[in-house]
Protein backbone atom coordinates (compact mmCIF):
# COMPACT_ATOMS: atom_id res chain seq x y z
CA UNK A 1 0.00 0.00 0.00
CA UNK A 2 1.58 3.37 -1.05
CA UNK A 3 -0.42 6.59 1.06
CA UNK A 4 -0.45 9.96 -0.44
CA UNK A 5 -1.15 13.17 1.40
CA UNK A 6 -2.03 16.30 -0.10
CA UNK A 7 -1.26 19.52 1.62
CA UNK A 8 -1.56 22.49 -0.21
CA UNK A 9 -1.02 25.40 2.25
CA UNK A 10 1.98 27.22 2.64
CA UNK A 11 3.98 28.07 5.76
CA UNK A 12 5.93 26.37 8.94
CA UNK A 13 2.92 26.69 11.14
CA UNK A 14 0.47 25.26 9.12
CA UNK A 15 2.31 21.73 8.06
CA UNK A 16 2.93 21.98 12.22
CA UNK A 17 -0.92 22.14 12.42
CA UNK A 18 -2.02 19.13 10.05
CA UNK A 19 0.93 16.52 11.59
CA UNK A 20 -1.65 15.15 13.85
CA UNK A 21 -3.76 14.04 11.14
CA UNK A 22 -0.67 12.61 9.24
CA UNK A 23 0.30 10.89 11.80
CA UNK A 24 -3.01 9.03 12.20
CA UNK A 25 -2.97 8.36 9.17
CA UNK A 26 0.27 6.80 8.55
CA UNK A 27 -0.56 4.73 12.30
CA UNK A 28 -3.54 3.28 10.80
CA UNK A 29 -1.89 2.23 7.98
CA UNK A 30 1.07 1.08 9.15
CA UNK A 31 3.18 2.54 6.91
CA UNK A 32 4.70 5.40 6.17
CA UNK A 33 3.03 8.25 4.10
CA UNK A 34 4.49 10.55 0.87
CA UNK A 35 3.34 14.28 1.07
CA UNK A 36 2.41 16.53 -1.65
CA UNK A 37 3.66 19.67 -0.49
CA UNK A 38 4.78 23.58 -1.01
CA UNK A 39 8.46 23.97 -0.25
CA UNK A 40 8.07 27.08 1.84
CA UNK A 41 6.50 24.70 3.94
CA UNK A 42 10.04 23.69 5.14
CA UNK A 43 9.14 19.73 5.93
CA UNK A 44 12.29 18.37 4.35
CA UNK A 45 13.69 20.40 7.16
CA UNK A 46 10.55 19.73 9.79
CA UNK A 47 10.65 16.03 9.17
CA UNK A 48 13.76 15.15 8.85
CA UNK A 49 13.64 12.20 11.83
CA UNK A 50 10.26 11.37 11.54
CA UNK A 51 9.30 7.76 11.26
CA UNK A 52 5.91 8.24 9.62
CA UNK A 53 7.12 10.89 6.72
CA UNK A 54 8.37 8.86 3.55
CA UNK A 55 8.84 10.88 -0.31
CA UNK A 56 8.39 13.91 0.46
CA UNK A 57 7.11 15.72 -3.25
CA UNK A 58 7.29 19.43 -3.72
CA UNK A 59 4.39 20.94 -5.35
CA UNK A 60 5.33 24.48 -7.65
CA UNK A 61 2.40 26.72 -6.94
CA UNK A 62 1.84 30.06 -6.46
CA UNK A 63 -0.13 33.16 -6.16
CA UNK A 64 0.64 34.57 -9.65
CA UNK A 65 0.00 31.21 -11.72
CA UNK A 66 3.51 30.80 -12.68
CA UNK A 67 4.27 27.80 -11.05
CA UNK A 68 5.20 24.84 -12.63
CA UNK A 69 2.32 22.77 -11.65
CA UNK A 70 0.17 25.96 -12.06
CA UNK A 71 -2.46 26.04 -15.26
CA UNK A 72 -3.09 23.48 -17.50
CA UNK A 73 -0.08 22.03 -18.60
CA UNK A 74 0.98 21.85 -14.91
CA UNK A 75 -2.24 20.02 -14.25
CA UNK A 76 -1.03 17.56 -16.29
CA UNK A 77 1.98 17.68 -15.33
CA UNK A 78 1.97 17.24 -11.77
CA UNK A 79 -0.57 13.81 -12.61
CA UNK A 80 2.23 12.45 -14.79
CA UNK A 81 4.34 12.45 -11.59
CA UNK A 82 2.31 11.43 -9.25
CA UNK A 83 0.84 8.07 -11.28
CA UNK A 84 4.51 7.16 -11.89
CA UNK A 85 5.00 6.83 -8.20
CA UNK A 86 1.40 4.23 -7.92
CA UNK A 87 -0.38 5.58 -5.07
CA UNK A 88 -3.29 3.50 -3.80
CA UNK A 89 -4.55 6.08 -1.55
CA UNK A 90 -4.83 9.91 -1.30
CA UNK A 91 -5.86 11.88 1.62
CA UNK A 92 -6.44 15.58 0.44
CA UNK A 93 -6.62 18.11 2.74
CA UNK A 94 -8.57 21.03 0.45
CA UNK A 95 -12.17 21.13 -1.30
CA UNK A 96 -10.19 21.82 -4.44
CA UNK A 97 -11.81 19.79 -7.45
CA UNK A 98 -8.46 20.51 -8.92
CA UNK A 99 -6.52 17.77 -6.91
CA UNK A 100 -9.45 15.28 -6.95
CA UNK A 101 -9.23 15.33 -10.46
CA UNK A 102 -5.35 14.96 -10.10
CA UNK A 103 -5.78 12.38 -8.03
CA UNK A 104 -8.27 10.18 -10.65
CA UNK A 105 -6.35 11.20 -13.78
CA UNK A 106 -3.16 9.87 -11.90
CA UNK A 107 -5.06 6.58 -11.53
CA UNK A 108 -5.47 6.71 -7.63
CA UNK A 109 -8.57 4.50 -6.84
CA UNK A 110 -9.20 5.66 -3.19
CA UNK A 111 -9.30 9.58 -2.92
CA UNK A 112 -10.19 10.87 0.34
CA UNK A 113 -11.29 14.41 0.42
CA UNK A 114 -13.02 17.61 2.11
CA UNK A 115 -15.89 18.20 0.82
CA UNK A 116 -15.80 20.13 -2.66
CA UNK A 117 -15.98 23.62 -3.18
CA UNK A 118 -16.38 24.23 0.59
CA UNK A 119 -15.53 28.04 1.12
CA UNK A 120 -15.42 28.41 4.70
CA UNK A 121 -12.53 26.62 6.88
CA UNK A 122 -10.93 26.44 10.50
CA UNK A 123 -7.78 24.90 9.83
CA UNK A 124 -8.02 22.89 12.48
CA UNK A 125 -11.28 22.08 12.70
CA UNK A 126 -11.36 20.73 9.40
CA UNK A 127 -8.61 19.07 9.57
CA UNK A 128 -9.88 16.98 12.82
CA UNK A 129 -13.84 16.34 11.43
CA UNK A 130 -12.00 15.02 7.95
CA UNK A 131 -9.61 12.71 9.54
CA UNK A 132 -11.70 11.38 12.01
CA UNK A 133 -14.32 10.38 10.00
CA UNK A 134 -12.19 9.09 7.78
CA UNK A 135 -10.29 6.89 10.08
CA UNK A 136 -13.29 6.26 12.66
CA UNK A 137 -11.22 7.21 15.25
CA UNK A 138 -10.66 10.72 17.99
CA UNK A 139 -7.31 12.11 16.76
CA UNK A 140 -5.89 14.50 19.29
CA UNK A 141 -5.00 18.18 17.72
CA UNK A 142 -1.63 18.48 19.45
CA UNK A 143 1.29 18.06 16.99
CA UNK A 144 4.60 16.74 18.04
CA UNK A 145 8.34 16.91 15.65
CA UNK A 146 10.24 13.64 15.92
CA UNK A 147 14.02 14.96 16.72
CA UNK A 148 16.72 11.82 17.27
CA UNK A 149 17.61 11.80 21.28
CA UNK A 150 21.60 12.43 19.99
CA UNK A 151 20.54 15.62 18.50
CA UNK A 152 18.66 16.68 21.40
CA UNK A 153 21.25 15.85 23.75
CA UNK A 154 24.13 16.97 22.00
CA UNK A 155 21.88 20.69 21.92
CA UNK A 156 22.20 20.48 25.39
CA UNK A 157 25.33 20.13 26.26
CA UNK A 158 25.61 23.57 24.55
CA UNK A 159 22.81 24.83 26.80
CA UNK A 160 23.42 26.45 30.18
CA UNK A 161 20.81 24.57 32.24
CA UNK A 162 21.29 27.14 35.14
CA UNK A 163 19.54 30.07 33.24
CA UNK A 164 16.30 30.44 32.02
CA UNK A 165 16.56 29.83 27.97
CA UNK A 166 13.56 31.42 26.05
CA UNK A 167 13.17 31.32 22.17
CA UNK A 168 12.20 34.54 21.17
CA UNK A 169 9.71 34.65 17.99
CA UNK A 170 9.90 38.26 16.77
CA UNK A 171 9.33 37.19 13.44
CA UNK A 172 6.26 37.11 11.56
CA UNK A 173 4.83 36.60 7.81
CA UNK A 174 3.70 40.63 7.90
CA UNK A 175 4.10 44.19 9.54
CA UNK A 176 0.61 43.88 11.24
CA UNK A 177 1.59 40.81 12.80
CA UNK A 178 4.63 41.62 14.28
CA UNK A 179 5.08 43.01 17.75
CA UNK A 180 7.52 46.39 17.91
CA UNK A 181 10.81 45.26 18.03
CA UNK A 182 11.14 48.04 21.66
CA UNK A 183 8.46 45.63 23.03
CA UNK A 184 10.61 42.82 22.52
CA UNK A 185 14.08 44.65 23.90
CA UNK A 186 12.08 45.99 26.99
CA UNK A 187 10.57 42.91 27.93
CA UNK A 188 14.14 41.01 27.47
CA UNK A 189 15.27 43.41 29.85
CA UNK A 190 12.77 42.70 32.27
CA UNK A 191 12.71 39.17 32.15
CA UNK A 192 16.57 39.20 32.84
CA UNK A 193 16.17 41.49 36.03
CA UNK A 194 13.86 38.34 37.01
CA UNK A 195 15.71 35.54 36.29
CA UNK A 196 19.36 34.69 34.48
CA UNK A 197 18.32 34.41 30.89
CA UNK A 198 19.63 33.52 27.53
CA UNK A 199 17.47 34.75 24.64
CA UNK A 200 17.45 32.63 21.13
CA UNK A 201 16.31 35.14 18.20
CA UNK A 202 14.45 32.63 16.17
CA UNK A 203 13.68 34.98 12.77
CA UNK A 204 15.56 34.67 9.59
CA UNK A 205 17.22 36.76 6.95
CA UNK A 206 14.34 38.51 6.02
CA UNK A 207 14.40 39.91 9.74
CA UNK A 208 17.99 41.15 9.91
CA UNK A 209 17.62 45.02 10.62
CA UNK A 210 14.79 43.89 13.00
CA UNK A 211 17.37 41.44 14.51
CA UNK A 212 20.38 43.66 14.62
CA UNK A 213 18.68 46.45 16.85
CA UNK A 214 18.08 43.41 19.72
CA UNK A 215 22.15 42.08 19.17
CA UNK A 216 22.90 46.12 19.32
CA UNK A 217 20.42 47.03 22.66
CA UNK A 218 21.28 46.35 26.32
CA UNK A 219 20.40 42.80 25.84
CA UNK A 220 22.33 41.85 22.53
CA UNK A 221 25.25 40.17 25.24
CA UNK A 222 22.22 37.69 26.25
CA UNK A 223 21.47 36.73 22.73
CA UNK A 224 21.96 34.15 20.11
CA UNK A 225 20.64 34.31 16.77
CA UNK A 226 19.24 31.53 14.71
CA UNK A 227 19.45 33.62 11.44
CA UNK A 228 22.67 31.56 10.14
CA UNK A 229 21.45 28.13 10.93
CA UNK A 230 19.09 25.65 9.00
CA UNK A 231 15.72 24.98 10.31
CA UNK A 232 16.57 21.30 10.95
CA UNK A 233 19.88 23.33 13.11
CA UNK A 234 17.14 25.04 15.58
CA UNK A 235 14.95 22.42 16.31
CA UNK A 236 17.22 20.75 19.48
CA UNK A 237 17.90 23.99 20.58
CA UNK A 238 14.44 24.89 20.80
CA UNK A 239 13.33 21.83 22.53
CA UNK A 240 15.78 22.07 25.22
CA UNK A 241 14.25 25.73 25.74
CA UNK A 242 12.07 26.80 28.33
CA UNK A 243 9.69 28.99 26.85
CA UNK A 244 8.39 30.17 23.93
CA UNK A 245 7.39 34.11 23.22
CA UNK A 246 6.58 35.48 20.64
CA UNK A 247 4.52 36.58 17.53
CA UNK A 248 1.77 33.72 16.15
CA UNK A 249 4.59 32.44 13.23
CA UNK A 250 5.50 29.20 12.16
CA UNK A 251 8.50 29.29 15.25
CA UNK A 252 5.52 29.47 17.69
CA UNK A 253 3.82 26.28 16.07
CA UNK A 254 7.53 24.57 15.71
CA UNK A 255 7.65 25.39 19.71
CA UNK A 256 4.22 24.18 20.46
CA UNK A 257 5.24 20.80 18.79
CA UNK A 258 8.65 20.63 20.53
CA UNK A 259 6.45 20.48 23.77
CA UNK A 260 7.51 23.72 24.66
CA UNK A 261 4.80 26.37 27.23
CA UNK A 262 4.43 29.47 24.29
CA UNK A 263 3.35 33.05 25.06
CA UNK A 264 1.24 33.67 21.45
CA UNK A 265 0.79 37.22 20.68
CA UNK A 266 -2.04 37.63 18.49
CA UNK A 267 -2.49 41.00 17.26
CA UNK A 268 -3.64 40.18 13.39
CA UNK A 269 -4.71 36.49 12.73
CA UNK A 270 -7.47 34.35 14.49
CA UNK A 271 -6.88 32.45 17.97
CA UNK A 272 -9.71 30.19 17.26
CA UNK A 273 -7.77 29.03 14.18
CA UNK A 274 -4.35 29.11 15.29
CA UNK A 275 -4.46 29.46 19.24
CA UNK A 276 -6.27 26.58 20.42
CA UNK A 277 -5.26 23.54 19.35
CA UNK A 278 -2.34 23.10 22.59
CA UNK A 279 -2.78 23.48 25.89
CA UNK A 280 1.02 24.67 25.34
CA UNK A 281 -0.68 27.96 23.32
CA UNK A 282 -0.70 30.62 26.49
CA UNK A 283 -2.97 33.44 24.17
CA UNK A 284 -2.15 37.13 24.48
CA UNK A 285 -4.61 39.27 22.66
CA UNK A 286 -4.63 43.36 22.07
CA UNK A 287 -6.81 45.26 24.49
CA UNK A 288 -10.53 45.31 23.93
CA UNK A 289 -10.63 42.47 22.13
CA UNK A 290 -11.29 38.48 22.92
CA UNK A 291 -10.10 35.58 21.83
CA UNK A 292 -13.03 35.02 19.93
CA UNK A 293 -12.66 38.71 18.18
CA UNK A 294 -9.44 38.27 16.83
CA UNK A 295 -9.08 37.73 13.33
CA UNK A 296 -6.53 38.87 10.09
CA UNK A 297 -7.84 42.15 10.10
CA UNK A 298 -7.69 42.90 14.08
CA UNK A 299 -4.68 45.19 13.79
CA UNK A 300 -3.75 45.28 16.94
CA UNK A 301 0.23 45.11 17.52
CA UNK A 302 -0.15 48.45 19.00
CA UNK A 303 -2.72 47.17 21.64
CA UNK A 304 -0.54 44.39 23.09
CA UNK A 305 0.39 45.14 27.12
CA UNK A 306 4.03 44.70 27.41
CA UNK A 307 2.90 44.03 31.12
CA UNK A 308 0.69 41.32 30.31
CA UNK A 309 2.75 39.40 28.31
CA UNK A 310 6.07 39.77 31.04
CA UNK A 311 3.57 38.76 33.88
CA UNK A 312 2.55 35.50 31.74
CA UNK A 313 5.86 34.65 30.73
CA UNK A 314 6.87 35.29 34.66
CA UNK A 315 4.11 32.71 35.71
CA UNK A 316 4.38 30.04 33.09
CA UNK A 317 8.76 30.15 33.62
CA UNK A 318 8.23 30.29 38.01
Amino acid sequence: MKVLVIQPKIGMGDMIIYLPYIHAISKKYKVEVSLLVKDNSRASSLLTDDEHIGEIISLYRNNNNLGLHDGIKGFFKLSNEIKKKKFTKVFIFTSSLRYNLIAKLAGIKEIHQYPLFRKKDNIVLSAKVFTESELNQIISTQPKLYLKKRSVDLAKEKIDTNQKNICLGFSASGPTKRWDVNNYITLCEKLNEKFLCKFFLAGGKADKEIEDKILNSKIGSKCFSFTNLKIEDTLPIIKNCNLYIGNDSGFLHISVALGLECVALFMDSPVMAYGKYSKNIHVVVPEGETEESTTHDTLGKNKILLEGVFNKAIKLLS
